[in-house]
């Protein structure tokens, strides 16, 4: 076997296995140092042995997954304020129509999974995201068969105590309520944002201290709407800034540009036909993130 065939092997699949990276690490980033990492170990593999090239290189990613997890630890514990995922740019709507991926990859979701364990984590991705059997699970997590299916049940059951049920917006509703958001922030309109804000909406901000923005998340309609007229009448003042709406997470949001610098993303979640979350990144080294778009597949 040459190592062309390891290559195309791996670049044929690494849509899935960034995307599995990403589920279990909420950082662009980091997964893209897992997935060097671990091509660097397939590159090293005798193909005669891999019986499915798909589970061997899922198996592969989710190892190092954790093992960046793990070591990533103390500097979660020393993060300043809210810690948000890394907002994931997306360039074409294919994954949309796979209501599954579209919804794993929601910051919704990825903030629900941060309360998992590492390893209830990777399980529920493998399973109930990408679908994978226990045993090719239990090989990735190093667990036995029956531990896994156990961590399958407590995440699934985790998962859906929490979860918001609802219908997904349609592309046209969203794009309407992203619409009247822009017009009532940047106006001051202050009961069209209030229409337009569910009564227990949150804004959450990530800055890691880095940036101005507030160390605790906001909470209530009333709160969010003064703040955002304020926010906006500040920024009106501000040379050069200007603000495009782009789809990061299969969520509409907002990216705030300085100049030809990025200065924020503003994912936005409605949940039926309100704005219930604000997840808002100003933490400069997650930005790098929404300036390229990105591929995901299950």
């Amino acid at each position: 076997m040459t190592t062309d065939e390891h290559a195309e092997r791996f670049t044929l699949l690494r849509p899935l296995l960034f995307t599995i990276a990403y589920e279990i690490l909420g950082s662009a980033t980091e997964s893209d140092d897992v997935l060097q990492d671990s091509y660097l170990r397939w590159a090293e593999v005798d193909l005669a042995t891999v019986r499915d090239t798909k589970s061997y290189l899922a198996r592969l990613v989710t190892r190092q997954a954790l093992n960046a997890v793990r070591a990533n630890a103390r500097r979660r514990e020393d993060y300043i304020g809210p810690w948000l995922p890394e907002p994931l740019l997306l360039d074409q709507h294919d994954a949309s129509a796979d209501v599954v991926l579209a919804e794993s990859v929601s910051m919704a979701m990825l903030v629900l999974l941060e309360t998992l364990t590492p390893n209830e984590r990777a399980v529920f991705v493998l399973r109930e995201v990408f679908g994978f059997d226990y045993h090719d699970i239990a090989a990735a997590v190093d667990k036995s068969v029956t531990a896994v299916r156990q961590m399958a049940h407590r995440a699934r059951e985790h998962v859906q105590a929490r979860r918001k049920r609802f219908e997904p917006a349609d592309t046209a509703t969203t794009t309407q309520i992203t619409e009247q958001f822009m017009t009532a922030a940047a106006t001051g309109d202050l009961d069209g944002l209030l229409a337009l804000l569910a009564p227990n909406a949150t804004w959450t901000a990530d800055s890691d201290g880095k940036t101005i923005a507030a160390r605790r998340p906001i909470v209530g309609a009333e709160k969010i709407a003064t703040f955002l007229t304020e926010t906006f009448r500040t920024a009106q003042l501000t040379p050069d800034q200007r603000i495009e709406i782009a789809n990061c997470n299969n969520t509409p949001t907002l990216i705030i540009h300085n100049g030809d610098h990025v200065a924020g993303a503003c994912l936005i979640e409605i949940i039926d036909g309100k704005i219930t979350n604000f997840y808002v990144i100003r933490n400069p080294d997650k930005l790098i993130t929404v300036t390229a778009p990105r591929q995901i597949s299950r």
